[in-house]
């Protein structure tokens, strides 16, 4: 194999099947070999780091709780985005996001090492990848810097393997003039291209294609989020109470619908859905602004919604599933992207505009 993965994932954690979210178990690869193959081969994500915890430096019995915070993005991807950013021979490629360093590896194998920058904010990343790539004969330049900041380089091509929002107006100021950007907006599953133009900014668009990465990060860890909230809102009732006009469901199980409610109400909102035996369904939404919404009904019928807050975020919800009813689809994704010089992005889809700051 010309990039062997394995070499960069030697520990894993993941969720054992039927195992509560963030019940992390610890995977070590030199301990059981044929598993290592199995899980690095496979088109996976294997997260390498919870909250401050990376795998290399955990314990068997090690339960870190948190967010994942870095991983070894599933091979497929890696290469999806690649071919998004339009790689070509004789670019010189800023990789956003080391993490493990295969997408590193893979660049610095197509194009040349030194063409190849990859830059993550976590300075064991970066020297454990630095390591990792010198161990199979690839040297690119991997630097501890913060990818929202000032950038060390100008490139041809710059391919995030991390989520922003807005696009951080340095990646603007290193792109050289007809370069070319792709990364997906924070909080969302939409892949945003884009070349660079004459006036600083860029232009391009939101990709038919779809993925999910975590959101860039400046210390160890990320800021607690909305899902805090849940047990102050779980059952209280709302300062709203009305009857939706669609059934309950679970939102985040579906890649267009929260994507464009992220689009619309901003990033942040947290989800949880659950469903019994007998068919009686419960969706609740947070937001860290302190608005909520709670939607209970039986099978498909017309929910029960109590709300509270400065938003009413189920009316929003259903605005955007009448759209998708009455359209056929939703205007995010396929929609022309402009990005002004300091990183705001405009979206227009016909008649449909959006902005994201």
């Amino acid at each position: 194999m010309s990039v062997p993965r394995h070499m960069f994932v030697p520990r894993w954690w993941d969720i054992p099947p039927g195992a509560r979210y963030g019940t992390w178990q610890l995977h070590d690869g030199a301990a059981d070999p044929q598993e290592w193959l199995r899980a690095a081969y496979g088109d996976q994500t294997l997260v390498t780091r919870v909250g401050r915890l990376h795998a290399d430096h955990a314990a068997p019995a090690d339960r870190p709780v948190g967010r994942p915070t870095s991983s070894a993005t599933l091979p497929g991807l890696v290469v999806r985005m690649l071919r998004h950013g339009d790689v070509y021979d004789g670019a010189d490629v800023l990789d956003v996001a080391t993490g493990s360093g295969y997408s590193a590896a893979l660049l610095a194998h197509r194009l040349g090492e030194k063409r190849v920058t990859s830059i993550d904010v976590d300075p064991y990343l970066t020297a454990a990848a630095t390591e990792r790539l010198a161990g199979i004969g690839l040297r690119p330049k991997v630097l501890t810097v913060d990818a929202t900041g000032p950038l060390p380089g100008t490139y041809d091509r710059i391919v995030s393997m991390v989520s922003v929002r807005p696009v951080p107006a340095s990646w603007l100021t290193a792109l050289r003039m007809g370069g070319r950007l792709v990364t997906v907006v924070a909080g969302t599953s939409l892949i945003l291209t884009a070349n660079k133009t004459d006036d600083g900014g860029a232009e391009g668009r939101i990709e038919w294609d779809r993925a999910m990465f975590m959101p860039s990060r400046t210390g160890e860890d990320y800021p607690p989020g909305a899902r805090e909230s849940f047990d102050a809102v779980w059952d209280i009732q709302g300062e709203e109470i009305t009857r939706g006009s669609y059934p309950v469901m679970d939102v985040s199980y579906n890649w267009d619908l929260p994507a464009m409610l992220a689009v619309v109400a901003g990033p942040g909102i947290e989800h949880h859905y659950t469903e019994d035996d007998d068919g009686h369904r419960t969706a609740r939404m947070v937001h860290a602004d302190g608005s909520w919404a709670r939607a209970t009904a039986h099978g498909d019928e017309a929910p029960i919604v109590h709300q509270g807050g400065p938003r009413r975020l189920w009316d929003v919800l259903d605005e955007i599933r009448a759209h998708w009813l009455r359209h056929g689809e939703l205007p995010v994704r396929g929609s022309y992207a402009r990005i002004t010089p300091d990183g705001t992005i405009h979206l227009r889809r016909g008649a449909w505009q959006a902005i994201i700051t």
